[in-house]
């Protein structure tokens, strides 16, 4: 039995039974895909189910506000997916009459669709063959044939595809793109493959050579950048009103574009009392002296993909006001990035 025979085999026998496998709607099988970029399947599926509810077609999807999208978004991660979401919807809606492109050269023009997820949407819509290489199809297609081209170089990316199409089955290609990715997932797992019962090992190179656990090979060129966030979170009041806070939208090119946060100060290094003191009348422009506490004694390390952000909230408290505050109970109807998301969810005015 050939690879890709085994590969069918394994999936018709193992396949979980997740939503987008329901149908071959490109809209749902696109939103499948970008939301399962750099994303786990148990993570995404509430997401995936979410967006389906609230957008049932492109079209509604493409009439939301870029507010909406963000707000369901909250919490995914890597934000210029949603974006790119939302500009790809509002493409095919207005531009394209509603009707995505059906074929693989098509599908990689539209905004925030590459190679992997063309590849994916041609295949399973449209049953294109074109073999799909992502990350475990990568770590498969490297252990079962012993290629320690490092995956994240051009030659690595070109031999594997290269490889990817020369071993696909054509003749279901929908099933086998779908099957190997699967069998990656669950089979030839990152950590704990389950070498013994796979139905490959008796021809898997990396097993009979004891390399399982060196491939793939993936060079390290990224440098993790630290960055250190002072929030200092508003909480005003005139005369006992409801209390109010400050919300700015972050803008230019940089993480969370278009997400709402509290005041900003971002320093070099950790900094005391006396430093957010003296910022503060800039960020938060209130009459007299505030009061300002620190709200997490342990800074909080939120971690990006090439950055890691060192958090820390200041309570700035007044009677006063100013202008553009807003009322604190409504700042949940904002897309906030998570790291202020879970501040939320432990502060109590």
């Amino acid at each position: 039995m050939s690879f890709s025979e085994n590969i069918l085999l394994w999936y018709a026998e193992n396949k979980r039974s997740l939503p987008w496998r329901r149908t071959t709607d490109p809209y749902h099988i696109w939103l499948s895909e970008i939301m399962l970029q750099q994303t786990r399947v148990a993570q995404g599926t509430p997401y995936y189910l979410k967006f389906i509810a609230h957008f049932p077609k492109v079209e509604d999807l493409a009439n939301a506000s870029e507010e909406q999208v963000l707000k369901l978004w909250q919490g995914l991660g890597y934000y210029s997916r949603a974006r790119n979401l939302h500009a790809t919807a509002k493409h095919v809606a207005f531009e394209l009459g509603g009707r995505f492109p059906n074929t693989y050269k098509e599908l990689l023009a539209l905004k925030g669709v590459g190679d992997y997820t063309a590849s994916a949407i041609a295949s399973i819509c449209f049953n294109e063959p074109q073999p799909v290489v992502d990350g475990n199809v990568y770590r498969v297609l490297a252990r079962y044939y012993g290629v320690d081209l490092p995956i994240n170089t051009p030659k690595g990316t070109a031999y594997f595809k290269k490889l990817a199409r020369e071993v696909m089955a054509v003749e279901n290609v929908r099933d086998y793109n779908q099957g190997i990715m699967e069998f990656g997932a669950i089979q030839c797992a990152p950590k704990k493959p389950y070498c013994l019962h796979c139905p490959l090992n008796d021809s898997c190179a990396a097993l009979a050579k004891n390399r399982v656990r060196e491939l793939p090979v993936k060079l390290k060129k990224t440098k993790v950048r630290n960055r250190y966030f002072n929030y200092l979170v508003p909480v005003l009041a005139c005369d006992g009103d409801t209390p109010e806070t400050l919300l700015r939208k972050r803008e230019g090119k940089g993480i969370w574009q278009n997400l709402w946060e509290f005041p900003l100060f971002e320093t070099e290094n950790e900094v005391d009392l006396e430093a957010i003191k003296s910022r503060t009348e800039a960020l938060v422009p209130i009459k007299g002296t505030p009061e300002i506490s620190l709200f997490n004694e342990k800074i909080v390390v939120h971690k990006l993909s090439h950055q890691h952000l060192h958090t820390r909230f200041w309570i700035i408290r007044s009677k006063e006001t100013v202008s553009g505050a807003i009322p604190f109970e409504r700042v949940p109807d904002y897309a906030v990035p998570v790291l202020i998301a879970n501040f939320l969810k432990t502060f109590k005015i």
